[in-house]
This record gives C-alpha cells, structure tokens and sequence, in this order.
C-alpha cells in the first residue's frame, strides 16, 4: 500500500506533466501560422521640400495608408507595433531609413485601417541628397506575443521619387 506522500507526488507529477506538454501544444500551434498582411501607401502631396539652415534637406508628404494586419493576430498576440519608414541609398550610406508613421494595435478589429495624414515625423537627410531621389515605403511590423519570442516583418513598396527641385 502506498502512502498519502507518495500517491499525491504521482498525481502532482502526472499533473504538471500534461500542463507542461499542452503549453507546448499551445506554443507550436501558434508557429503554424502564417500570416499574410497587405499594405499600400499612397503618397498623395508634397507639402514641401525645403533646404533647412543647416544644410540638411526635409520634406514633408501628406500619405493615404491603408493595411490589412488582422492575420498577425493569434490567440498569442498581445500587440502589434507597425511604422512606415522611408528608405533610400546615398553615397555615403548603402541604408538610410527615416521613420514616418508609427502605431500601436492592441486588438484584430484595429488591425485594419485607412489613414489619411502627412508624416507624424520629420523625413531630413543629413546633408543635399534628396533632391530627385528615388525612395521606398517600407511597412514594418513587430509582433508582441503573450508568450513566446517576439517576431517582425516588412513590406517594400518601391517606385517613389522626390523632386529634382525645393518647393
């Protein structure tokens, strides 16, 4: 006969071993995901691209952003931290990326949306190189789970260039 000890180990142990096998269920069934995002940006006016005092050229764009991120989310899937970044090369740089836009969506139903605004965030370079530049719009986006490793992504949207003069 065993004792009151020994059958309440064997229970806590069978216990935890079938919640330590249905969080790794849990854990898997959320790699078989696979999300497929859209995004498009329009990039509607150029407000104005200016020679600042310093040197540095800035512009300012007034943008249609559209996207569909409801397949980022999960059971697991806390928020979603999406921002919009133009980049560009010069010749100093192989990458120059400026962040333009930027959220933060905690739920499905806010993961798809249509925003009409001009850039929440300067867009300088550092120096003369802007003038007639070609340039892409880059939607980024970091996946922030309950549990787990977080995970991030982008969408390239290319074909976009500046004016070869200040306005």
């Amino acid at each position: 006969m065993h004792s009151f000890g020994y059958r309440a180990n064997a229970l806590l142990t069978f216990g935890l071993s079938i919640l330590a096998l249905m969080c790794a269920m849990a854990s898997i069934s959320d790699n078989l995901n696979h999300p497929s995002p859209t995004a498009q940006v329009q990039v509607l006016n150029i407000n104005w691209f200016q020679k600042q005092p310093n040197g540095n050229d800035e512009v300012s764009m007034t943008l249609n952003i559209s996207a569909d991120l409801q397949s980022l989310f999960t059971w697991n899937t806390k928020q979603v931290f999406v921002f919009l970044a133009a980049e560009y090369e010069t010749p100093k740089n192989s990458l120059n990326q400026i962040s333009l836009w930027d959220a933060i969506i905690t739920s499905k139903e806010q993961a798809k949306f249509w925003i009409h605004t001009s850039n929440k965030y300067r867009f300088i370079d550092q120096g003369s190189n802007l003038k007639g530049k070609e340039f892409n719009l880059t939607m980024h986006w970091h996946v922030m789970p309950k549990t787990g490793k977080m995970f991030a992504n982008k969408l390239i949207m290319s074909g976009h260039r500046l004016p070869e003069k200040f306005r």
